[in-house]
């Protein structure tokens, strides 16, 4: 299972229901001062879609920052109407009396700067042209993505976040924060994460941005306005959807099981409910993604490296100091255990007061999608068992 595999919900039973945060709306805002990125370039004006869930204490300092995943948007919790069939991609987290409790916490999700869903993007009007950026658009890193955002917490008038949460790219965000913005975070919980994406990752996502890229519809950007890549992307998410699942997940979900047919074709038709599947994720996908936003966003998660012109990641984490909660999945393989495992070391060997927790489940990578009493116990006891507000290093005794 993934994100795309949510069972729909009954809205008669659940809008209003005590566990959800209901009917949300969806916000923007638009900065004319230019952010500098990483690639050396400039980008201005930005506009950044979020949504926001529970109330801000009148002391500003209950605020949770959520990073999504590489596929996913701002909208991480509640209904947008109520013909809605399909709840925000983490609402089994977050709502009143859930892990992330907005009955305590003002919660706030994003959509990354470089996305498809109304945050300036690839496929956004480019002020100097008229036409959308396409590949004009400036090359993205996940520290670009942060400071976007945290100019947009800023803007929400909020000093100090209580804590910055999220799962594979979104950890990777939040661990980014706590490095950039020391002050302004008490706390991390990083999901199915890392500290440096892995070679092997890296050439999964190069073998995805050349199937868009190879699709003689992408037109070296240019498609907007015509026909979309859509064999191309469809090729790529099945690709990154492999390696979201474990073998064993795969064994126990669909093994060498028929599709439709009670013996083998020899052909090259879906023969395999395993082929029907990824073709089914691919198809789906196409849908709600834009392909030039998968090849910047992809390109992102392979240039992040917390180590980058450091000698050692317990050099790289001198002068982070929030508390963090990293949890892992057994079954991961994309982004394992042992890859949390370092981190924490190079954390506690820093000092800083750090929570590890691998989770046995079969899902791989995206279990942190689905319902785990775990995951939801765990983030939910670091989260009340959080200091706050943060005390500089400066000054601390």
């Amino acid at each position: 299972m993934s994100i795309d595999d949510v069972i729909e919900i009954d809205q008669n039973s659940h809008l209003g229901g005590s566990g959800s945060v209901g009917l949300v709306e969806t916000h923007q805002w638009t900065s004319d001062v230019p952010l500098m990125l990483d690639c050396g370039r400039t980008l201005s004006p930005i506009t950044q879609v979020y949504e926001t869930y529970g109330q801000l204490s009148p002391q500003r300092d209950n605020a949770i920052l959520i990073f999504h995943a590489l596929t996913g948007d701002a909208h991480a919790a509640g209904y947008h109407e109520r013909t809605d069939r399909r709840p925000g991609w983490w609402d089994i987290m977050i709502g009143p009396g859930k892990a992330i409790d907005t009955d305590r916490y003002f919660v706030i999700c994003a959509n990354v700067l470089g996305g498809c869903k109304g945050t300036t993007g690839p496929g956004s009007v480019n002020p100097q042209t008229g036409a959308p950026y396409g590949l004009d658009f400036p090359i993205l890193t996940l520290s670009d993505m942060v400071r976007a955002q945290e100019r947009l917490v800023t803007h929400l008038g909020i000093e100090r976040l209580f804590s910055v949460v999220g799962g594979s790219m979104g950890g990777m965000m939040a661990l980014d924060w706590a490095l950039r913005y020391p002050d302004r975070v008490a706390s991390v919980v990083a999901i199915a994460s890392t500290a440096r994406f892995p070679a092997q990752g890296i050439a999964f996502n190069e073998v995805g941005r050349q199937a868009i890229m190879a699709d003689p519809d992408w037109r070296h950007g240019d498609y907007y306005g015509g026909r979309s890549p859509e064999a191309g992307l469809a090729v790529a998410r099945m690709i990154a959807h492999i390696t979201y699942l474990s073998n064993t997940q795969m064994h126990n979900k669909f093994g060498r099981r028929l599709q439709d047919r009670d013996q083998l074709g020899y052909n090259f038709g879906t023969e395999f409910q395993v082929e029907s599947y990824l073709r089914y994720q691919g198809n789906a996908f196409v849908r709600r993604f834009d392909a030039n936003t998968y090849l910047y966003i992809s390109k992102a998660i392979d240039y992040f490296d917390i180590t980058n012109g450091k000698g050692s990641l317990v050099e790289a984490l001198e002068e982070y100091r929030a508390e963090t909660l990293v949890v892992s999945f057994s079954s991961d393989w994309l982004l394992s255990t042992e890859q949390s495992r370092e981190l924490v070391r190079a954390l506690q060997a820093n000092g800083v007061p750090t929570t590890f927790m691998e989770i046995t489940s079969d899902y791989g990578h995206d279990a942190f999608f689905l319902p785990n009493p775990e995951l939801s116990h765990a983030v939910n006891r670091f989260l009340a068992n959080v200091s706050n507000p943060v005390t500089p290093r400066s000054t601390a005794a």
